[in-house]
């Protein structure tokens, strides 16, 4: 049997597995994301010495990321801007196919070919964590341009109930991420505070700026579906989907007409049906694309 080897390359931890899809995803192990040299010598070692079994290798990454030079570029993670992710790969894997993207473009082309976009063409994938950001599919392509979309650092306004003065994205005082991510959620809330312990008016906050991105992707993008996951999307569960549907309608006022939003919004914005596993498959989805 043909397999792939998947690579969710984490700001916290890179998860590596080799596989086919989600019936099939075994010799999983977890990397934590250290400095790029020894976090990326682990990676390739691991497919390294089973690479006998690997048809080609998919790197679904954190980011901002430089496609054609396969690299991170301006991330505000410690020491690895500009960090050359394929370089070691390379070396340890010559002869196989390796394929790079933006782990949310990666997730997306796993949702739709095994999880809540099967049958869709067109399409987005957020996912609200650590930080936030989104990709997607339009006509059945992964998005990409200039670089790829980040929209995480979409412009959001501040709501007037906010505590916080601004966001806390290093870089924009008003950006998605720095509103919704979890990051924004403990400096509003406390060190170690979650969606899952948030309620009343705390979790409607959340629910408005996570509704708000998902109404200017409506606007801009058309998708037939958003999908939303990470570990904010996660701990918030049902209730903070719920909210986050009737915030988007509130938002959008009668403006976009389409009976799938409408009349049917918990299957317009729905949950990640791959769950944590979403990144990983993401990475072998990419793989099997490299060939």
């Amino acid at each position: 049997m043909t397999r792939f080897g998947g690579i969710d390359a984490g700001g916290t931890k890179f998860v590596c597995a080799l596989g086919t899809g989600p019936d099939d995803l075994s010799e999983r192990t977890e990397i934590p994301t250290l400095a790029p040299t020894p976090t990326l010598e682990r990676v390739a070692a691991f497919f390294a010495a089973r690479r006998d079994e690997v048809a080609a290798v998919g790197v679904a990454s954190f980011g901002p990321i430089d496609r054609r030079r396969g690299r991170i570029t301006s991330t505000p993670k410690a020491d690895w801007a500009d960090a050359d992710v394929l370089a070691p790969l390379r070396a340890a894997l010559a002869g196989i196919p390796i394929a790079f993207d933006t782990d949310v473009n990666g997730a997306a082309l796993a949702e739709g070919r095994w999880g809540a976009a099967v049958g869709l063409d067109t399409f987005t994938y957020v996912t609200v964590g650590t930080g936030l950001g989104g990709g997607g599919l339009v006509g059945g392509r992964p998005m990409h341009g200039l670089l790829h979309p980040e929209m995480g650092h979409m412009r959001i306004p501040r709501h007037p109930a906010d505590p916080l003065e601004r966001g806390t994205c290093p870089f924009h005082p008003d950006c998605w991420e720095g509103w919704a991510a979890g990051p924004a959620i403990a400096a509003r809330w406390g060190a170690g505070r979650q969606a899952a312990d948030l309620d009343g008016r705390d979790l409607e906050l959340l629910a408005h700026y996570i509704a708000a991105g998902v109404a200017n992707i409506v606007c801009t993008v058309s998708p037939q579906r958003v999908i939303l996951g990470g570990g904010v999307i996660l701990g918030g569960g049902e209730r903070l989907l719920g909210l986050v549907r009737s915030e988007l309608l509130r938002l959008l006022n009668g403006y976009v007409r389409a009976r799938e939003l409408t009349e049917h919004p918990e299957r317009y914005v729905v949950a990640a049906a791959l769950g944590a596993d979403a990144g990983v498959l993401g990475g072998i989805a990419l793989a099997g694309s490299a060939r």
